[in-house]
């Protein structure tokens, strides 16, 4: 059994005589197959602005070190990847130096990791928000995502110094690269709207998200290379959305590994699949979002 719910507004200017017309806004509740509405985000690209711009302030509010974490963290995930896989392991890093090699893989990952983690937990951490005011809800994990686009920036500064202290040179390629950061924000929303939207009916989610992040960065090519992976082993690790990513960093700033058109296609071909059926699930369970949270 369904419910239409509906109401009819009918009102015109104050003093108007009874005869002149009026206007009649009909507004119903929506449906599970609504369509997605995308052209309400323009709408209210104002507030998308202001949410991203208070999460940027809010995450370094009364630290000690403020943005200097944007660089803390992938450095000295570096060093220990170096100590570990570089000079233990010896693991292969197609002819560069070892810390090069690893934290052009940490960029995009750290940026990935940080953008879907907190796209998962955005609706939850909003829950007065969405209780008390209507707007499209997919504003909230956009806008969490797209704040870590500043950490990026830091962080991709002091890798150009650490090439220049290596003396590694940016290919020409390096023009490039703005693609795969957007390859690698798709993937994060692509994750983190359906991580946001069961997190509201499931609180487990927030819970199984960093240890789910932790596995997920030894299944990406970070701290080695994926020409270790042959034959159809390949093509399934292909699937993850990062592997791609990654390598396509390493081969728009170093010129190393060479660019697997394949492996690119199967990892963006996931994202797009993942990041479509996101959103029409986001869309069916948005309507019960100020219920449950």
């Amino acid at each position: 059994m369904t419910t239409d719910l509906s109401l009819t507004l009918t009102a015109g200017p104050p003093g108007q005589d009874a005869d002149d017309p009026v206007f009649t806004t009909i507004i119903r509740a929506g449906q599970g197959g609504a369509p997605l509405n995308l052209q309400a985000l323009w709408r209210y690209r104002e507030l998308l602005y202001f949410l991203m711009w208070r999460d940027v302030k809010v995450r370094y509010k009364q630290t000690a070190l403020g943005a200097s974490w944007a660089v803390l963290r992938p450095v000295l995930t570096m060093v220990v990847f170096t100590v570990i896989f570089g000079h233990v392991a010896r693991i292969p890093s197609d002819g560069v130096p070892y810390p090069i090699f690893s934290y052009c893989g940490l960029l995009p990952w750290t940026f990935f990791a940080y953008a879907m983690g907190q796209a998962a937990d955005s609706l939850v951490g909003n829950a007065n928000l969405i209780s008390k005011v209507y707007f499209p809800r997919l504003v909230i994990p956009i806008a969490a995502s797209l704040a870590g686009l500043l950490d990026f920036a830091i962080a991709f500064v002091v890798l150009l110094g650490m090439m220049i202290v290596y003396g590694v040179t940016p290919t020409p390629a390096v023009i490039t690269l703005p693609l795969f950061l957007l390859l690698a924000l798709a993937a994060a929303l692509a994750i983190g709207i359906w991580l946001s939207a069961l997190s509201v009916q499931y609180r487990d989610v927030r819970y199984a998200v960093p240890f789910l992040t932790q596995l997920w960065l030894y299944a990406t090519p970070v701290a080695y290379p994926a020409s270790l992976i042959r034959g159809k082993a390949h093509l399934i690790y292909s699937l993850n959305p990062m592997a791609g990513v990654v390598e396509g960093f390493r081969w728009a700033i170093l010129g190393k590994g060479g660019l697997d058109g394949l492996s690119l296609a199967l990892s963006g071909s996931v994202t797009v699949l993942v990041l479509i059926s996101g959103l029409f699930y986001f869309r069916r369970m948005e309507q019960q979002f100020a219920d449950v949270v």
